[in-house]
């Protein structure tokens, strides 16, 4: 499946969704993070397989590539809308491989940070690269001033890649997770302090 993203990797206004008004592609060392076309469904359902997804976050398993295909087409469409939630592909930057997505969704009156890699591209750190380059990218755009993280309390493998992606412990609490009364964590990534320019060097 020929997963290119078009227009050499040149960031296109034509591809800022409205209602975050995030500039796309965004690229890191390793990744790229773009929107999605229709020609990933089969990799959006191969990728959504594995057991951790089944057990943390079973809505985002797709059985076949025709409920994969689906489903993008509603995540396509909400990039033209404000409310999300704004779910974009993440490839590998050297040869444009499909190895998860990193996804804002609206929390109550924050945005919430996810992400999803695929069990054979897993360890390499691609989870944290990827949100905390879509956080930074949305906190540049949005008036808000932070983006929130929530996983399970067990979940040590997504707390770890929160934190190594610049989220901070806030709390743990009981809430809802998934729709069920769980025991959760809740991170939150803020915008780095900017110096000020009007104190002299010390």
């Amino acid at each position: 499946m020929n997963q290119r993203f078009h227009n050499a990797f040149q960031p296109d206004q034509s591809a800022v969704p409205k209602g975050l008004r995030i500039i796309l592609p965004i690229q890191t060392r390793r990744l790229i993070i773009t929107r999605f076309e229709p020609s990933m469904a089969a990799g959006v359902a191969r990728l959504s397989w594995d057991a951790e997804n089944r057990r943390f976050v079973p809505d985002e398993v797709f059985e076949t590539e025709k409920d994969a295909s689906q489903c993008m087409a509603a995540l396509i469409k909400a990039y033209d809308g404000e409310k999300g939630p704004f779910v974009f592909p993440v490839l590998k930057r050297e040869n444009n491989a499909l190895v998860g997505h990193v996804e804002l969704s609206p929390l109550e009156n924050d945005w919430e940070i996810g992400y999803h890699i695929g069990r054979e591209y897993r360890g390499n750190g691609y989870a944290a690269e990827a949100a905390r380059a879509l956080s930074a990218a949305a906190l540049d755009m949005l008036p808000a001033q932070r983006i929130i993280g929530v996983c399970l309390k067990d979940n040590i493998a997504s707390a770890r890649t929160m934190e190594n992606a610049g989220y901070t412990l806030r709390r743990e609490k009981q809430g809802l997770y998934q729709g069920k009364p769980a025991q959760i964590r809740i991170y939150e990534y803020k915008k780095p302090a900017q110096p000020d320019a009007s104190r002299p060097d010390l």
